[in-house]
C-alpha cells in the first residue's frame, strides 16, 4: 500500500472514530500524544529541579576543572548519576514528539486526507497563504487562522514567563530561550490549519502541565 493511501486510510479511520469530525479527530490524537508523553514530561519537570538543585556545585565544577575538559566530563558524569539524572533529561519530551509531528504534518500536506474538512469553515488542509487566496484577506476562515495564532501568541508568552534561564549559559542563549515558545505561532503561518490546532491543543496542554507540575513540586 503507498504512503498516500495509508494516510488516506488512518484519517478515514480516525475522523470515522471521531464521529466524522475532522478538527475533534486532531483535538483527540493530540490529547492521546501529550498522554502517551506524560511520563517522559515528569521527568523532564523533575530534572530540572534537579538542574537548580545542582547549580551551585556545577558551578564549582566548571571552576576547579575547566581547564581539564576531560576531567570536567568526569565530573559532571558522575555527579548527575549520583542523582539519578542527566543533562540530556530535558530534551527527551521534545524528541519523543517528533515522530507524532512529522505525521501530523504528512495528513495535513497529503492532499485528500483532509478535503472537505474544517474549522469554523476554514479549511482544515490550506495554508494560510492559500485560505487569502481563496477567500480574501478579510474573511470568516483567514479570522479562524488569527484566532489559533493569537491563541499560540499567548501560549507562548505564558511558557516565556515560566522559563528559567541559568546564569551560567551563555549570553546568546539566555537572550534566544524565552523567544522559542514563539516559534509555534510563527511556524502557523506557513503550516496548514490542521497542523496549527495540533499545535495549539499541545501547546495549551503543555503549558497547563508544566504550571500543574510547578505546582505540586513547590
Amino acid at each position: 500500500m503507498s504512503e498516500g493511501l495509508m494516510i488516506d486510510s488512518l484519517v478515514t479511520f480516525v475522523i470515522g472514530v471521531s464521529g466524522g469530525h475532522a478538527a475533534l479527530a486532531i483535538v483527540l490524537f493530540t490529547l492521546a500524544v501529550r498522554l502517551i508523553l506524560l511520563p517522559l514530561n515528569v521527568r523532564q519537570a523533575r530534572a530540572g529541579q534537579v538542574r537548580q538543585r545542582l547549580a551551585p556545585k556545577l558551578q564549582e565544577l566548571r571552576k576547579r576543572h575547566g581547564r581539564d575538559p576531560e576531567r570536567l566530563s568526569k565530573e559532571l558524569t558522575a555527579l548527575y548519576a549520583r542523582e539519578g539524572t542527566s543533562p540530556f533529561a530535558g530534551i527527551l519530551p521534545m524528541l519523543a514528539q517528533l515522530p507524532f509531528l512529522w505525521l501530523m504534518f504528512r495528513v495535513a500536506t497529503h492532499p485528500t486526507a483532509l478535503a472537505g474538512h474544517t474549522l469554523f469553515g476554514a479549511p482544515l488542509g490550506q495554508q494560510l497563504a492559500g485560505v487569502v487566496a481563496n477567500f480574501g484577506l478579510i474573511s470568516w476562515p483567514v479570522s479562524v487562522f488569527v484566532v489559533v495564532i493569537a491563541g499560540l501568541v499567548l501560549l507562548a508568552w505564558l511558557s516565556a514567563r515560566s522559563i528559567k534561564v541559568s546564569k551560567e549559559q551563555p549570553e546568546l542563549l539566555r537572550k534566544v530561550m524565552p523567544l522559542l515558545p514563539y516559534g509555534s505561532a510563527l511556524a502557523v503561518l506557513v503550516l496548514p490549519l490542521a497542523a496549527g490546532l495540533y499545535l495549539l491543543v499541545s501547546t495549551a496542554w503543555a503549558v497547563t502541565e508544566r504550571a500543574v507540575l510547578a505546582a505540586r513540586t513547590a
